[in-house]
């Protein structure tokens, strides 16, 4: 099993400093944390979470995102010293954790970056030690921003094993669960207001507005429910599984498929068999493929699937070119119903 992805990308300076205008922002000038005047320099590791940032920030923040191309893994992606000064010029680092963008353990450490760190998986209900994070915000007001960066890069935040290497059993795509995403905007809000306290206001504003929309994309997947609740789906990675469970939907891919597939490794023959007979039983409505990832047996489970007329989409790890957070989650949602629909 190979990725289609590209191999580790280095980039050098010139190119990292390209990166972080298409992101929305550039590395601030100094360790200050602040980009222009009082906007805020956040990191983010993938563009996913920049686009929250912005959306939360608005005006008052400068977004870099250190992976802003489907031909970037970051499961494989090696990080620059130009990455490096950006992070060490952050006023706020948003990563997804669980062990699926490791790269920016290493950045922060090596960085010694003063900002605070925001861990996306931590919201998660799933996640190992969840409830104890949850108690920890509503007990503490936030660490000095010093405090934090050096305990995470101790990994005292995070449970045993996070941040390194996956979880076993831990799903660690979350950026596809609704409710993550509400609860992780709100840490963003109450972040940028500690460390900008003249635009709080607009913060929380901005995030309030954010939450309305992600409480409409869970209309429309509560609609995909009313109509659809059941229907069986094969995904070739776990990606899109958060957002196919709040849809109602039953994920009857064999785990072992799937699962190695995100691990880059061979589909077991016997598995292989297993899926391609469950695709002939008729019982698989929908087949969502990454295609960021795949190999021969990913493109055999398509094929077959073409061949007995149900239906194929992808679901990403990036943003597509021109969306939002927002709306590329909603065009997921629509590309689910009218699947289904077919």
């Amino acid at each position: 099993m190979t990725r289609r992805l590209l191999a580790p990308v280095v980039l050098g300076a010139a190119s990292v400093l390209a990166l972080a205008g298409c992101a929305g922002g550039a590395p601030a000038a100094t360790g200050s944390g602040s980009a222009d005047g009082d906007r805020v320099a956040v990191v983010a590791s993938t563009d996913v979470y920049g686009s929250i940032a912005e959306a939360i920030g608005g005006d008052f923040v400068d977004v870099t995102s250190v992976i802003t191309s489907a031909s970037q893994d970051p499961h494989e992606y090696e990080a620059s010293a130009q990455d490096q000064l950006t992070l060490k010029n952050a006023g706020l680092v948003i990563e997804n954790g669980g062990g699926y963008d490791s790269f920016m353990e290493s950045l922060i450490e090596a960085s010694g970056t003063t900002a605070p760190v925001i861990t996306a998986v931590e919201f998660n209900h799933d996640y190992p030690g969840a409830a104890s994070h949850d108690e920890a915000h509503a007990d503490e007001a936030s660490p000095a921003a010093s405090e934090s960066a050096d305990a995470h890069a101790e990994g005292e935040t995070h449970a045993e094993g996070d941040g390194h290497d996956h979880i076993e059993g831990f799903n660690e795509h979350v950026w596809y669960d609704p409710h993550t995403v509400e609860d992780l905007a709100k840490d963003i809000a109450e972040h940028l207001g500690e460390l900008a306290p003249d635009h709080a206001a607009d913060f929380t504003a901005n995030a309030d507005a954010f939450v309305e929309q992600i409480a409409g994309l869970e209309d429309s997947l509560g609609q995909i429910e009313a109509t659809d609740a059941g229907a069986k789906v094969f995904v070739t990675e776990p990606v899109p599984v958060y957002l196919i469970d709040a849809a109602g939907l039953e994920n009857a891919t064999p785990n072992e498929f799937s699962e190695s597939v995100e691990e880059g490794q061979d589909v077991p023959p016997a598995t292989l068999l297993e899926s391609l007979q469950l695709l002939d039983s008729g019982e698989i409505r929908l087949m969502i493929v990454n295609p960021q990832t795949g190999g021969a047996e990913t493109t055999q489970v398509e094929d077959e699937a073409t061949a007995k007329n149900i239906p194929v989409i992808e679901f990403t790890e990036t943003l597509p070119e021109g969306q939002t957070y927002i709306s590329w989650m909603q065009s997921n949602i629509s590309a689910l119903s009218d699947a289904l629909a077919a």
